[in-house]
């Protein structure tokens, strides 16, 4: 994964068989190690062991990012490389999905039952006072813009580093496209690393960021999702879409990116000042790939409804002394 070409891609897809064979295909070559963590270890994602898509095993995941971006020589070559990796992809949908073009239909089909659920719940229609605005990060050709995000969103702006990604985007949703160019409509276009971005103070309702934070050093996670706190309407929240490994890390020495598990992705949530107010399992993917999965984060916790009194407390006989 790679804090470049934003959303679009697979990153280098996992078997769900890892604990036992572990093929990573990526987009050019299937790589084959055998994978040694212990099954149902319980684990501190920090301390967790890791893999690289050559086989090599790593203690920490602090080990592993010491060694690829311990200092700025070797942070600005993780971003280069990743960046550059992304240039040699084709601008379709095929490239973008590093060769899945067919998980393209079951991923928007998943993500519209996650996201209609969530502006049911956070942003009812009769309470609505303004447009409702997005930000795809990780853009990439604008795919999940235009199939999803431009049906529900009166504004969305687009975020990708890779600018022969963002300008197909741009010719894509610029075309007449849309089918109400007033009423729904893509509006920026920045073609920015995701490291380096800060949105507008208040704009956006959801920012929606989908396969491409596995791009980013752990410090520039927390980092981003710090900044773009600033970028969010009251109430507004963050949809994050990964691959998701089966314990500890998965680092991809192709296109700079590394697939967390949800321990390691809760801790980071953590240190962001997140918290989880619903998930989903991505499905309808073949067995080969990566799991996936959702998350919404608001800034705030989630509001926990008040326990009814218990029936039967309320009417248990009282002792009459």
């Amino acid at each position: 994964m790679l804090c470049y070409s934003y959303s679009l891609s697979l990153y280098s897809p996992l078997s769900a068989s890892t604990l036992t064979w572990g093929l990573i295909a990526s987009a050019s070559a299937p790589h084959f190690f055998s994978f040694s963590f212990t099954p149902n270890r319980k684990v501190v994602c920090m301390d967790a062991a890791g893999l690289d898509s050559d086989g090599r095993e790593f203690k920490t995941a602090e080990d592993m990012w010491r060694e690829q971006t311990g200092d700025s020589t070797k942070k600005t070559q993780w971003y280069r490389e990743g960046v550059s990796y992304w240039e040699g992809v084709k601008a379709t949908v095929d490239g973008v999905l590093g060769g899945f073009a067919n998980v393209n239909e079951p991923d928007i089909s998943c993500s519209e039952d996650f996201l209609t659920i969530l502006l049911s719940e956070l942003f009812p229609a009769g309470t609505r006072c303004q447009p409702l605005v997005a930000l795809d990060c990780g853009s990439g050709i604008g795919r999940v813009t235009k199939n999803l995000l431009i049906r529900y969103f009166n504004e969305v702006d687009l975020l990708e580093p890779v600018s022969h990604f963002l300008e197909t985007a741009r010719e894509t949703l610029a075309s007449g496209y849309q089918t109400n160019l007033d009423m729904h409509k893509a509006v920026n276009f920045y073609c920015v690393p995701l490291q380096d971005f800060t949105p507008d103070t208040g704009k956006y309702d959801v920012i929606w960021i989908q396969w491409c934070i596995g791009h980013l050093t752990d410090e520039d996670f927390v980092s981003f999702f710090k900044r773009a706190k600033v970028g969010l309407k009251p109430g507004g929240i963050f949809v994050l879409k990964e691959n998701i490994a089966r314990s500890g890390f998965v680092l991809d020495n192709e296109d700079r990116s590394v697939t967390r598990s949800d321990l390691y992705f809760k801790d980071l949530f953590s240190r962001c000042g997140l918290h989880v107010y619903k998930s989903k399992d991505q499905k309808g993917f073949p067995a080969e790939l990566f799991a996936v999965k959702m998350y919404a984060l608001t800034t705030e916790p989630p509001k926990r409804a008040s326990r009814a009194k218990s029936k039967t407390s309320t009417n248990r006989p009282r002792t009459i002394m």
